[in-house]
């Protein structure tokens, strides 16, 4: 019963580590489930976060009779409400049992926290933030998530609703099968392209520059995505501290970058699906598991291609197809069976149309809730 569950705030480093390895007893026998490195979400929440510099949390631990079944988070990120112009406060770090009233409790508890900081709406799951890991999966449930994608069970969607959020945005994932991926069509396309555009060239983001390379990268993000759902401008603290984390992950070949006249106007990134390495890893980070992982990076079959931009000045010219061609070579030289094309908007039908262009299938949707406070 609802009045058996005590939600408290976590205070100490021991109900930390209780909030952050709660998800092991939700997904103790789901088959595709993806344990996260305990360090990762650590930091995550840790001050050492430049999120938090613009950003305030309160983390809650639900318990009956002292067994915990759930958590949640309250978040504000102050750099959305100034850029959004909307008093909008978040909740994360969702996990519950399969108990409806442990979920009523958990969004209770965050509601009021975020009311009483003057927020007026609520909306998630966001993890903490829209430029990190968003929304609760909806459709395909019958694989395992590629690399900074949720996962969770299906009676997140109803409990969810029964509490009242409703639909905020939908976001979709494009499979794409690399061996069928219609490079012939678009190389013809792209010769248009490259004939109509002369001032268009592709090359490979240099990562022995890194440092320069990622202003521009950061500059392309902003201005492209600026009008997107949910968008909140990177800090270059920000960018630079999640980008640092990417770097040794990252392929030569596989990044490429759009010039016109030498100035950087779009990007394509893709990423090895390092998920297929972390779930063997079980969250731990010692000798035997660093092996493991030291093992199985060489044989990732996977690849996620999570951002592309184009800078609002030089859009609709082409220079998309242009970056989506290298990037699936880059697939196919690196030996990628599958590259998913992830998350995607529901309301951005270029980019939708620039996935199944690369001969991509819509095979997952995940959504963000939102309710007034």
């Amino acid at each position: 019963m609802a009045g058996d569950i005590e939600v408290r705030e976590v205070k100490t480093k021991k109900e930390l580590m209780d909030f952050i390895k709660f998800p092991w007893k939700v997904y103790q026998n789901d088959p595709y489930w993806v344990p996260p490195l305990i360090k990762d979400v650590k930091l995550i929440l840790s001050e050492k976060n430049p999120f938090w510099q613009h950003a305030e949390k309160e983390l809650f631990l639900a318990r009956r009779d002292g067994k915990l079944v759930g958590r949640i988070s309250a978040i504000i990120d102050h750099n959305y409400i100034n850029f959004q112009k909307e008093k909008m406060g978040f909740f994360g770090f969702f996990e519950s049992l399969e108990d409806y009233a442990v979920t009523e409790n958990l969004f209770n508890r965050a509601r009021e926290w975020l009311k009483g900081k003057g927020m007026e709406k609520m909306a998630g799951p966001m993890n903490p933030s829209t430029n990190d890991e968003v929304g609760v999966l909806i459709e395909g449930f019958d694989s395992s998530p590629y690399i900074l994608m949720t996962y969770n069970p299906k009676y997140y969607i109803d409990f969810m609703e029964r509490y009242g959020l409703v639909k905020g945005m939908d976001f979709f994932a494009y499979l794409i099968e690399v061996d069928k991926a219609p490079l012939e069509r678009l190389e013809k396309v792209a010769k248009k392209i490259r004939e109509k555009n002369p001032d268009v060239k592709i090359r490979q983001i240099n990562l022995k520059d890194w440092k320069n390379e990622l202003e521009s990268v950061r500059r392309i993000y902003n201005n492209a995505w600026e009008k997107n759902w949910g968008f909140v401008p990177w800090t270059k603290e920000e960018f630079y501290t999640e980008a640092m984390k990417l770097k040794p992950f990252l392929v030569p070949g596989t990044i490429p970058m759009a010039e016109v006249d030498g100035k950087p106007v779009g990007m394509l990134i893709t990423v090895p699906n390092y998920n297929e390495v972390t779930k063997r890893m079980n969250g731990k980070l010692n000798p035997w598991t660093i092996l493991k992982f030291l093992w199985y990076r060489k044989k990732i079959t996977t690849q996620r291609l999570p951002i592309m931009g184009v800078v609002k000045e030089y859009q609709k010219r082409g220079i998309e197809t242009l970056l989506i061609l290298e990037g699936l070579k880059g697939c196919r030289r690196g030996g990628y069976k599958y590259c998913e094309s992830s998350w995607v908007l529901e309301d951005n039908i270029l980019t939708q149309r620039a996935a199944e262009m690369m001969g991509g299938k819509l095979y997952k949707k995940y959504r963000a809730y939102q309710t007034n406070i």
